[in-house]
C-alpha cells in the first residue's frame, strides 16, 4: 500500500511536556468514562447543534476557540474517554475549546469544522471518520487559517494537513498477530478467523498489514488455516500484500466498528463452518468492541472447543473479559499519553508556530511530519503492570482478581 513511515533521528529530548514517555504506553483506549466538565458536548446530527459549551476562557457563544477537537462518536466509550481527557488537560492548559463529535457521518464532521472555523479556531485536532473523505475539511480549515493535526486515525489525500500524533498502527497489528502465532506454538493446522476495522479508516488497512506481516508465514507453513476469507486463502502465500489486494480481504472480513456487524459476521462464519472448522480457533478481532462481539458468538458455539482473541483500546469492559477469560489480549494505546501529546502540540504551534515530531508519514499527498507513539500488549500476565500499577484503571473497579 502507498505508506511509508521513516523514523526521524531527533537529537536529545524533546520539547514535549510529555516526552520521557514515547516508548511507555500506547494505543487508544481509556479510562472510565468520566463527565467532561466544560469541554464542548456537543453531539451532531446533520449540522452542529446541542451543548456547544467551551473552554473556560472562551465567549458564551463559543467564539475565541483556540483549540478545537471532533471526535468520531459519542457511541464508543474510547472516545468518551478521549473527550474527558482533553477536557482535564485543556482547562488545566488555560486554553479556550471546544469538543465535538460526528457521529460517524462525515458530512456532519465538515459541519463540525465549519462551526469551529467560524468561531475562530486556531488549531483542530481531528479524528476522522472516512480517512479520504476527510480531506477536503482539512482543506477547509487550512484555507482558513486553522493548523490542523491529524489525532489517532490517519488523514489521506491532502498536501495541507500539518501534522499527525497517534500511535504506531502498523505495530498494532504485529502485536495482535505475535500474540496468537505465541499461542498457537508448534501445533498445526489452527483455525484462523480473520476480522478488521472500517475500511472507511486507513488504521484499518494498516492494523491488517501489520498482522499479515508476521501472520502470512504462519499461514504458510501450515500453522493457521483460515476459514473465514476466500480472498485471504487465495492470498495465503504473499508475503506483501498491496493496497488492492488489501482491500478484497478487508471488504470480506470488516466490522465497520460496529458490534452488531461484527456479532452478525461471526454468527455468519460459524453457520458456514464445518465442526472441522472450529475447535481450538484463533480470532484476529480488530478492537476491544467487535472482539467482545465476536468472543461472545464464538464462546455459545458448541463445536468451538477454545478460542484465542486479541483486541485493541485496552476499555475496561475488555479489561473485565480478559480477567474473566472471555478475552486474550489488548492492545493499549494509553490515550491519557495520546490526548496530552496532542496538546502539547497545540501548545508549541501557538507558541512558536511548529511542533516537534518523531516521524513522518506519507498520506498519498505528502510527507506529514507525526508525532508517533509506541504500544503495549495486555494479558493477564502483563496487566497488573501496564493497567494498575500505572494507575491507567484503579482494581478495585474490578472483580475476579487475586
Amino acid at each position: 500500500m502507498k505508506k511509508q513511515l521513516v523514523a526521524l533521528v531527533m537529537a536529545g529530548a524533546m520539547a514535549f511536556g510529555l516526552v520521557g514517555c514515547g516508548g511507555s504506553g500506547s494505543v487508544a483506549s481509556s479510562e472510565p468514562a468520566a463527565d467532561a466538565g466544560s469541554s464542548a458536548d456537543a453531539e451532531m446530527s446533520a449540522a452542529p447543534s446541542g451543548s456547544e459549551g467551551a473552554g473556560s476562557a472562551a465567549a458564551s457563544d463559543g467564539s475565541g476557540v483556540q483549540v478545537g477537537i471532533v471526535l468520531p462518536t459519542k457511541d464508543e466509550p474510547r472516545w468518551i474517554q478521549d473527550e474527558t481527557r482533553f477536557g482535564e488537560i485543556l482547562e488545566q492548559a488555560g486554553f479556550t475549546y471546544q469538543v465535538l463529535f460526528s457521529q460517524g457521518s462525515s458530512a456532519t464532521e465538515k459541519a463540525n469544522v465549519e462551526t469551529l472555523v467560524s468561531n475562530g479556531v486556531q488549531v483542530l485536532i481531528l479524528c476522522p471518520q472516512d480517512s479520504a473523505a476527510a480531506a477536503s475539511t482539512v482543506d477547509y480549515a487550512a484555507d482558513n487559517g486553522a493548523t490542523v493535526i491529524s489525532y489517532d486515525r490517519l488523514i489521506t489525500g491532502t498536501d495541507k494537513l500539518d501534522y499527525i500524533v497517534g500511535f504506531d498502527s502498523t505495530s498494532v497489528g504485529v502485536a495482535q498477530g505475535n500474540y496468537l502465532i505465541e499461542q498457537a506454538g508448534d501445533t498445526k493446522g489452527n483455525p484462523l478467523y480473520l476480522y478488521a476495522g472500517a475500511t472507511t479508516d486507513e488504521n484499518a488497512f494498516l492494523f491488517f498489514e501489520g498482522a499479515w506481516q508476521v501472520l502470512q508465514p504462519k499461514i504458510a507453513d501450515g500453522t493457521f488455516v483460515i476459514k473465514n476469507s476466500s480472498e485471504a486463502e487465495a492470498l495465503a502465500d504473499t508475503p506483501e500484500l498491496d493496497r488492492d489486494q488489501m482491500s478484497t480481504i478487508l471488504g470480506q472480513i470488516t466490522t465497520d466498528w460496529d458490534f452488531e456487524v461484527s456479532k452478525s459476521k461471526a454468527e455468519a462464519n460459524l453457520t458456514a463452518a464445518s465442526a472441522e472448522d472450529k475447535g481450538d480457533v484463533f480470532i484476529l478481532a480488530p478492537n476491544d468492541g467487535t472482539s467482545r462481539s465476536i468472543a461472545d458468538v464464538f464462546a455459545i458455539d458448541p463445536d468451538v472447543t477454545s478460542y484465542v482473541i486479541t483486541g485493541q483500546d485496552a476499555e475496561s469492559a475488555s479489561i473485565q473479559y480478559i480477567i474473566d477469560g472471555k478475552q486474550s489480549m489488548t492492545v493499549l494505546k494509553d490515550t491519557r499519553l495520546l490526548s496530552q501529546a496532542a496538546v502539547d502540540m497545540a501548545t508549541q504551534i501557538l507558541t512558536d508556530g511548529q511542533a516537534d515530531t518523531n516521524a513522518v508519514y506519507d498520506n498519498g499527498a505528502a510527507e506529514i511530519p507525526m508525532y508517533q507513539m509506541e504500544v503495549l500488549s495486555v494479558t493477564k500476565d502483563t496487566m497488573q503492570e501496564y493497567i494498575f500499577d500505572s494507575e491507567y484503571y484503579d482494581a478495585a473497579d474490578f472483580t475476579g482478581l487475586e
